[in-house]
């Protein structure tokens, strides 16, 4: 967390002890503060990957939830070492399953829900809980709980800035019986987010249980199997829930430089003849490829007449095709395919590149090609764009943590879902072959 001041050194209580130890705390201890009036922040933090990283040795503890880069260059040397194809991604449910599978029995001190990020707590969340479940699917239930205050110089903040923090560890079957004591210790009166911070097929139930409306959801995509993470979007926006994704925010450097190659005067009636669009993603999780194309043809009012798998041949895996008619009843060719590389980014599915066709009558076509890094580039390079104009961009990465997007996330309210969002997640679904 940001600097505090600790108001007790974390304590641990038997779990049906907690909510009303609280209730003392505020009304007794601190009766001069009536704490931070926030929001409540609950974290599903179950860091299967650091946890088995650290069980087979690869990296010392503690357990903190946190990526940093140790955590990610062992993760890509696991890939190598397990077998797995070189385009998973660090942070894919397939390597700590595989990882799982490995004999190893290190041990480390468990500091997940201590280690805040300096982003998240500048935020001063008014109550923060962090589930942790372990390795060790019979661990008891164990709670932890610790008061805190900004210090008074940090910008001013008083004693109506203190919160508290509680985190509940144990296995899988302990965090299912907390459930109970758990939805006691979140405040009506409060806005409330859930932040999912793990692969959105594990333990529906809980979910459910924990992200029930008006709290808002937080996801990130990129974690799951793709139909499971579209659907979940989609039937949670349509029910009216405030959904946030963070696999989306992802993409907001690519919509950004596809908007200014495009703003010229000169290049803005071309938008209106595009003929084909070609994606290329990392690996086999297309959801990210998926909704950078609804966005593109949500924008540009395509409707979507049909789909398809393409099979990409040997080592390729199967990609996406798809069909859509533009507002003038022409044909638009969309393709997503996924392509091999050296070494993956941090998330499943991170896009290569974009290649954006346009035929505008009585004029040169026009191809738009933007990719992450420039050797991306020459794979949609080919195909006879050499009679084109090409305008070709290398989108800017952010190097930015999961954590920093959820402050931004905290900060502006969000109490609703972006409607960009919740268009682009809904035609990523039906883009999506069954």
């Amino acid at each position: 967390m940001a600097p505090q001041l600790t108001l007790q050194a974390p304590l641990q209580l038997p779990p049906n002890e907690v909510p009303a130890y609280l209730n003392r705390l505020w009304s007794d201890h601190l009766k001069d503060s009536s704490g931070a009036a926030t929001f409540t922040l609950v974290v599903w933090e179950p860091s299967w990957l650091q946890q088995q990283l650290i069980r087979t040795g690869r990296i010392d503890g503690p357990i903190t939830g946190l990526l940093n880069g140790q955590l990610l260059d062992a993760a890509r040397q696991a890939i190598g070492e397990l077998g797995l194809p070189a385009s998973t991604a660090p942070t894919a449910p397939e390597l700590a399953w595989a990882l799982g599978q490995q004999p190893g029995s290190h041990e480390a001190e468990d500091l997940r829900g201590q280690f805040v990020d300096r982003a998240i707590s500048a935020h001063q969340p008014r109550r923060l809980i962090t589930l942790a479940p372990t390795l060790a699917g019979d661990q008891n239930l164990e709670s932890t709980v610790a008061a805190y205050c900004p210090l008074p110089e940090e910008r001013g903040l008083t004693a109506d800035a203190c919160g508290d923090v509680v985190v509940l560890r144990g296995g899988m079957g302990a965090m299912q019986q907390g459930l109970a004591m758990l939805q006691e210790l979140i405040p009506d009166d409060l806005p409330c987010w859930v932040w999912w911070n793990g692969t959105m097929d594990e333990s529906p139930e809980l979910l459910d249980a924990l992200a029930v409306p008006p709290r808002r959801l937080v996801v990130d995509s990129s974690i799951g199997e793709p139909r499971r993470c579209l659907d979940l979007m989609v039937q949670r926006i349509e029910r009216g829930q405030a959904v946030n994704d963070l696999n989306w925010l992802r993409l907001r450097t690519w919509r950004e430089s596809l908007a200014m190659v495009f703003d010229p005067p000169n290049r803005q009636s071309a938008l209106e003849q595009v003929v084909q669009l070609d994606i290329d993603v990392e690996g086999q999780h297309p959801v990210k490829g998926l909704m950078l194309a609804a966005w593109i043809a949500d924008r540009l009012g395509w409707h979507l007449l049909n789909n398809f798998w393409i099979d990409g041949g040997a080592g390729e895996g199967r990609g996406i095709g798809a069909e859509f008619q533009r507002k003038d009843g022409q044909s638009v060719q969309f393709r997503l395919m996924p392509v091999p590389v050296g070494v993956s980014k941090m998330h499943p599915g991170a896009l290569v590149g974009l290649r954006l066709i346009c035929a505008p009558p009585e004029r040169s076509p026009l191809c738009v090609i933007l990719c992450s890094e420039s050797g991306g580039c020459m794979r949609l390079e080919a195909g006879g764009v050499a009679s084109m104009e090409l305008a070709e961009e290398v989108v800017p990465l952010p190097n930015e943590s999961e954590e920093m997007e959820m402050a931004r996330l905290l900060g502006g309210g969000h109490d609703s879902t972006n409607p960009l969002l919740a268009t682009a997640a809904a035609l990523a679904a039906k883009l999506l072959p069954n």
